[in-house]
């Protein structure tokens, strides 16, 4: 088992960002306890945590939201409108059901966000399209100043953000990755670095300067189940950009279900594994063969979410390695810190020195 993690540029890059739009950087990274300056002096290339990084996103969103103007990247990711979408969806038995409902109410609200998803399903064809349109204005030196890097390519930054995160977002839904048969996107290429991370994002061939902005799919793929909860999805909205980086970075949403189905149950013991393949209306044999596939196994990802849980309790609660010890169910605290040097290279209280250093 690996960390999740995102470069210490990525990082830079949003910080960069939020100060070019004129928020305050030092004020949103303190309330989740990193400071800007520090992150700035690592090397661009090191590597850390996702979840702090989700954290920081999804702070800077709540801010730009106070801006009152329409956020056009990564369909509204973060904000309070993605988070009343997913709401209404998630009770969906399928995932047509889930993104007639998702068109319903983005055509409800695209006065107001600027940007909306349409499922585009013929009869008698063999693909389905889901289209995702944003509305940019036409000099929007609020979102996109010009002193900002991307600002000459924000119709393609905003096109293909919302694609990637819809593709990410079915995946999760679903428990299976949304396999693309072809991603068009209504916006000119930036250069080959950004298409080669397009590609290696949707695995499939990639149009630019389309007349659409769309992704194609098999259409039975509309009939797959919603594998997840009311429960389930409070997890998700709470890391929702964390669990979208594991689905592009390591797109087994399968894995990405359990996980979401493990962090419920934590606290009153682990489901075994007969429960979790009758959640995800899988037999036992046919979930054994997906996480094959995904090359992975039932007690690989129990780990991961306990060394989620360890690492949120240790930098966010402070909490004792005793106590976190406990509450993952180790019989011994030595137990505990040895599992959390294998997960991680590093002891509970080290690994917490290292990350309280950037705050």
């Amino acid at each position: 088992m690996s960390e999740l993690t995102v470069a210490a540029g990525k990082f830079a890059r949003l910080l960069d960002y939020l100060d070019k739009i004129g928020l305050d950087t030092d004020a949103i990274a303190a309330r989740v306890h990193l400071v800007p300056q520090k992150i700035l002096a690592l090397n661009s290339d090191e590597r850390l945590p996702a979840r702090h990084y989700s954290r920081l996103y999804q702070e800077a969103v709540r801010e730009m939201q106070t801006l009152g103007r329409p956020i056009p990247w990564a369909a509204g990711l973060g904000s309070e409108a993605f988070e009343l979408m997913c709401r209404c969806i998630i009770s969906a038995r399928t995932l047509g059901e889930a993104l007639a409902v998702a068109e319903r109410f983005d055509r409800l609200l695209y006065p107001l966000l600027g940007y909306n998803v349409r499922l585009l399903d013929e009869p008698g064809e063999p693909f389905a399209r889901l289209s995702y349109r944003v509305k940019l204005e036409g000099d929007d030196s609020v979102m996109a100043p010009s002193s900002w890097d991307r600002a000459d390519t924000r119709e393609t930054l905003a096109r293909a953000s919302g694609l990637i995160v819809w593709c990410a977002f079915c995946g999760w839904l679903t428990g299976q990755r949304l396999d693309c048969r072809r991603v068009c996107i209504a916006a000119p290429g930036i250069g080959d670095a950004y298409e080669a991370r397009l590609a290696r994002v949707f695995h499939c061939d990639i149009e630019f300067d389309a007349a659409e902005n769309t992704l194609s799919f098999d259409r039975k793929v509309l009939e797959r189940r919603i594998v997840h909860t009311g429960e389930s999805l409070k997890e998700f909205l709470g890391a929702s950009v964390y669990h979208l980086i594991a689905v592009d970075s390591q797109p087994a949403s399968t894995s990405a279900a359990i996980k979401s189905l493990v962090s419920i149950d934590l606290a009153s013991g682990l489901p075994s594994f007969a429960a979790v393949a009758k959640t995800l209306h899988m037999s036992e044999s046919s979930l054994r063969r997906r996480l094959q596939k995904e090359e992975t196994s039932y007690q690989a990802l129990k780990d991961e979410v306990r060394c989620e849980v360890a690492i949120d309790q240790l930098l966010n609660q402070d909490a004792k390695v005793a106590d976190v010890a406990e509450h993952l169910g180790f019989t011994e605290p030595s137990s505990f810190v040895r599992s959390f040097k294998s997960w991680t290279g590093m002891t509970p209280n080290g690994y917490r020195e290292r990350m309280q250093s950037l705050g």
